[in-house]
């Protein structure tokens, strides 16, 4: 290179570099925000925050006009004596917030939800949100939005979703937020609630949390262009059943103005099975008193009924979490630990489903529920009861993964994953409308345009699985170490997001979901059970539910692919999910032939042999 051009360039460089100087600290300035909590420093055109942003350079040089607000603390953390209390605001205005390496909740490591390592990980500190919102943002008034993570209530966090493609394409304030999991975010005890008044004899601290969390927002967002009196709670499996209880719940009143359940559930504990002393519910395999046995155990202490309640008390509160949480998290998947429970306080006494139909606890606010075509694929498409594999290469690359019976594999995954939308979307939908609601819309997501590969058949096998639906909301295609098989890029995949992002923006937006809509969303009436179909353009329609649950178990009564063994498996599988367990309608099903049948026993035979014979009942 010539002297005299390098020269130049390099002046060039330096002023470019002056310029972008001025710019980024004018940026920084206008981005800086004080709330109730501390200041706060936003981000423009960042999608990700931390490490991931360092990782992401090709991605942020073509990111979209988003600025985005990183680890805002909303509550005190729950440490200490603050463990299983109700979250306590924090109101620290001066102090400045920095961003976080992690804020997740205590919970099982998970490669899928965002919480990487192994065995338990995460920190009590972890009541903490991000805030996404338009470049454009100040002095606006834009449609909120508060995203609430699924997991089962057990895993999950904020980190692992980027809605700015949202943000910026249908001018949206998203709001995504922690929340207290596990046995430290629902837990019922005697030593605790027995020595606590007030919000802290609640047993559901995670839904205290969420309830905060909103309050916070209420407080605050206005600062980020977000409009207070019009905001949007929506999430998704144990999100979705979140919103059920936020509906449900006396303490969120005023808090939001519309709900978005996707593929959510309403089963709830009553106080009893929560705790279930010397284990008298035999489907409650980990309740409070079982767990704090188990603690006591690895303590050396004596047994619980032999200690004085502030003894207890005392060893309760000051367990090490990782270790309380691994108490939970060491059993097997087939055991059933209580969360949600109907403590009269944050969840009325009559449970869930009951106080959704309840009059006195309404909010009347326009309500969006929806399941997915193939929800249980997720897990049915992954086990060996249903599947075989094969190596026809080298046991260097993965197996080939194949359905043993077709015809039984289907029935069971229609059978199950419709019974999820009549208990997780009609009969709360129904509830509702018992209560006063009037703008009620239900949907079925069916987009399952995925491509096949030589080793499974992702269509056939996964299809709208649980869970598929949630990147068509962000506009952030992620799927695991599957993700190029789940959302091939192409025109359908084009059509499916921007027919989502649509109906959820216009939603939040106006309570409108079909305003881009080719149709009228029909309203949702227990009479007239009407729905849409979400899939690619071709396959979008309005539709009515013609099957209630006692049709489908009709269904199940009559097929001929699948054995008696089969049926009760199925139908258990049907009455004890989604909605409250029901062992009476098990019982009594097809003229008690499944009376006999001890489902739980045969699950769990069944699970030990596949363990025995491959050391794992997945493929994987």
């Amino acid at each position: 290179m010539k002297p005299i051009l390098f020269i130049a360039l390099t002046f060039a460089l330096a002023s470019c570099q002056h310029s972008d100087s001025e710019q980024t600290s004018a940026q920084n300035s206008a981005y800086k925000i004080a709330t109730t909590s501390g200041v706060t420093q936003g981000r423009a055109n960042s999608s990700q925050k931390g490490a991931a942003a360092k990782e992401s350079a090709a991605k942020e040089s073509a990111a979209l006009d988003v600025v985005g607000w990183f680890d805002i603390p909303y509550a005190q953390p729950p440490l200490g004596d603050l463990r299983w209390r109700a979250p306590r605001p924090l109101l620290t205005p001066e102090a400045a917030i920095a961003e976080k390496e992690s804020t997740a909740c205590v919970q099982p490591a998970s490669n899928y939800g965002g919480a990487e390592g192994e065995g338990i990980v995460g920190a009590e500190d972890c009541l903490y949100l991000d805030i996404r919102a338009p470049h454009d943002f100040a002095g606006k008034n834009y449609p909120v939005m508060v995203w609430i993570h699924g997991g089962g209530n057990k895993t999950g966090l904020k980190d692992y979703y980027d809605f700015s493609t949202l943000v910026a394409g249908k001018k949206v304030v998203v709001v995504a937020l922690n929340y207290r999991l596990g046995a430290l975010g629902w837990f019922s005890h005697p030593a605790i609630q027995g020595l606590q008044e007030g919000a802290d004899k609640a047993a559901n601290f995670g839904t205290l949390d969420l309830i905060q969390g909103l309050s916070w927002v209420r407080d605050n967002i206005a600062q980020f262009g977000g409009d207070a009196e019009n905001v949007t709670i929506f999430g998704e499996s144990a999100g979705g059943h979140n919103v059920y209880t936020l509906l449900a719940s006396p303490l969120a009143k005023g808090l939001f103005h519309k709900a978005i359940a996707q593929s959510g559930y309403t089963a709830s504990s009553t106080l009893e099975d929560a705790y279930n002393r010397e284990g008298a519910d035999r489907f409650v395999t980990r309740g409070s008193w079982q767990v704090t046995n188990d603690l006591l155990a690895q303590e050396q202490a004596a047994g619980q009924d032999t200690l004085a309640p502030e003894v207890l008390y005392g060893i309760l509160k000051g367990a090490d979490a990782r270790q309380f949480i691994a108490l939970y998290a060491e059993t097997s998947d087939a055991d059933f630990t209580p969360l949600t429970t109907a403590d009269g306080v944050v969840v009325p006494l009559e449970g869930l489903e009951a106080a959704l139909g309840n009059p006195e606890y309404a909010k009347n606010v326009p309500v969006m529920s929806g399941a997915n075509k193939d929800e249980v694929t997720l897990w049915l498409g992954l086990h060996r009861y249903f599947m075989a594999t094969s190596y026809p290469f080298t046991k260097l690359l993965p197996p080939k993964v194949t359905i043993k019976n077709p015809e039984l594999y289907q029935f069971w995954v229609r059978t199950r994953s419709h019974a999820w939308k009549v208990r997780g979307v009609d009969v709360p939908l129904t509830a509702l409308e018992n209560a006063g609601y009037q703008q009620l819309y239900a949907y079925r997501f069916d987009w399952d345009d995925q491509e096949k590969s030589f080793f499974i058949d992702f269509p056939n096998i996964l299809g709208a699985a649980h869970g598929t639906d949630i990147s068509f909301v962000t506009g952030d295609f992620k799927y695991g170490p599957i993700t190029s098989y789940i959302y091939p890029e192409g025109e359908a995949r084009d059509q499916m997001q921007r027919t989502v992002q649509n109906a959820w923006g216009d939603f939040a937006a106006s309570a409108t979901p079909d305003k881009s809509l080719p149709f009228a969303w029909q309203r949702f009436t227990s009479a007239d059970k009407a729905y849409i179909h979400l899939d690619k353009d071709a396959f979008l329609r309005p539709d009515r539910e013609s099957d209630t649950l006692d049709s489908l178990l009709a269904k199940v009564a009559a097929d001929s692919h699948a054995q008696r063994e089969e049926k009760c498996l199925m139908v258990w599988d049907t009455l004890v999910n989604i909605g409250d367990r029901d062992i009476e309608r098990y019982n009594a099903w097809n003229n008690g032939q499944c009376a006999s049948f001890d489902a739980l026993t045969e699950q769990s035979k069944m699970a030990r042999e596949l363990i025995e014979k491959y050391g794992s009942t997945s493929v994987l």
